[in-house]
């Protein structure tokens, strides 16, 4: 196995996604599962160490200094295999003492005990799913917690030492206000969170939610829209910096793994139903719990679907990904990384700033929060653009 130098190695992000819950929320469609097997929970933990062991040797120049447990609800596997998966990541690759490692948790299945554990452990940054500040709706959501729940759980994470504490919060549920999302707002920003995530309901095909949707009162996009930009105003207000659409972070709490996915660093996905961006290919894990224990046990495939993804398509991911964050995009990393005439987007991208919907500043064009909102109408014309650029270029 070749040595190289730390100073050399490639950064690189594990993402290990736990698949269970106490229960399925009505308006969730990742892949997760009501589950109390403890005898299921423990095959899940063998059959990811060993994919977890048998990958390290691949990664011999690069360096993880991000770990992220997502679900799922992973503090709902408990301490002891949470613990175990980690011990496998740093047994199986070169993990940075100073990584950021991250557990998502509902308030219902935070311990003092699983705390002092996870923390004894090196996980260091905690994501709670608080959702919402209304027990009623909280109900109505399938969220197996209260507020008050979610409010000692807080209190136990910070008694346990993390000072890294992100909470989700959501916007546009059922007979939600403006006003009643800005009461809820800062209501729990009372509870001087690190970092803070605010998304719009999403009504996803082939949830529970979706089925009654019609009669649910739920906000119009008008007003989910005001929520947003009240939201920015709200958290600027209190010095969180706005670096991504959904997220606000205190200075130095932005969330190191995420910021991954959306400035094209490299990561490793474990788990059913993971992704993983690594050595220019994306792949992905099979999307049922069962096949993947068997593919790990059995040698056999686990991975659902793999592409290669060429250089004209990671410059559209460039504009997609970037333009969500306060980092935006630059004429020079464009045109060097891509080999892409960047004339095309700015002229996009003018217009944007005379309709307040962009601007530039240091050379880097970003979109304001009235952008953010058009993103994808944005998005599509800088894409188009983009296409017709490289049309011409293969022609010539």
């Amino acid at each position: 196995m070749p040595i190289f130098p730390r100073s050399e190695k490639t950064p690189l992000g594990i993402y290990v996604h736990v698949p269970f819950c106490r229960s399925k929320c009505q308006y969730c469609d990742f892949y997760s599962l009501p589950c109390q097997d403890n005898l299921l929970m423990d095959d899940y933990v063998r059959a990811i160490c060993t994919h977890i062991k048998e990958t390290g040797f691949l990664a011999p120049g690069y360096r993880v200094d991000t770990v992220y447990f997502g679900g799922g609800t992973p503090s709902f596997l408990g301490a002891d295999r949470m613990a175990a998966i980690l011990t496998a990541v740093r047994q199986s690759f070169d993990v940075c003492p100073r990584a950021e490692i991250t557990f998502e948790a509902n308030p219902d299945s935070v311990t003092p005990r699983l705390l002092r554990r996870l923390k004894s452990e090196g996980f260091n940054r905690v994501s709670l799913g608080v959702q919402c500040d209304n027990d009623r709706l909280l109900e109505q959501l399938g969220r197996p917690h209260t507020y008050d729940d979610a409010v000692n759980a807080v209190e136990k994470i910070r008694k346990a030492g993390f000072k890294n504490l992100s909470l989700d919060l959501m916007y546009g549920l059922p007979g939600q206000t403006l006003e009643s999302w800005q009461d809820t707002l800062i209501n729990v920003l009372q509870l001087k969170p690190d970092h803070m995530s605010c998304y719009g309901l999403k009504v996803e095909k082939g949830t529970p939610l979706y089925d009654y949707k019609d009669v649910c009162n739920l906000p119009d996009d008008d007003t989910q829209a005001d929520m947003y930009l009240a939201a920015v105003e709200i958290l600027k207000s209190r010095n969180y910096r706005h670096y991504e659409i959904s997220n606000f972070a205190k200075k130095d709490k932005a969330s190191q793994h995420n910021l991954k996915y959306w400035t094209g660093g490299e990561y490793l996905g474990f788990g059913p139903d993971a992704s993983s961006d690594f050595s220019g290919k994306r792949f992905v894990m099979v999307r049922n719990l069962q096949d993947y224990i068997n593919g790990i046990r059995n040698h056999g495939q686990v991975i659902a679907d793999i592409q290669e993804v060429p250089p004209r398509e990671r410059a559209g991911e460039y504009l997609m990904m970037r333009l969500r964050t306060s980092i935006g995009i630059s004429r020079e990393e464009y045109e060097k990384q891509y080999l892409l005439p960047f004339d095309p987007l700015e002229e996009i991208l003018e217009g944007c700033r005379q309709r307040n919907h962009a601007l530039r500043s240091d050379g880097r064009w970003r979109l304001t929060p009235e952008g953010m909102l058009l993103s994808n109408t944005i998005l599509s014309d800088l894409l188009l653009a983009q296409d017709r650029t490289i049309s011409v270029s293969k022609r010539l």
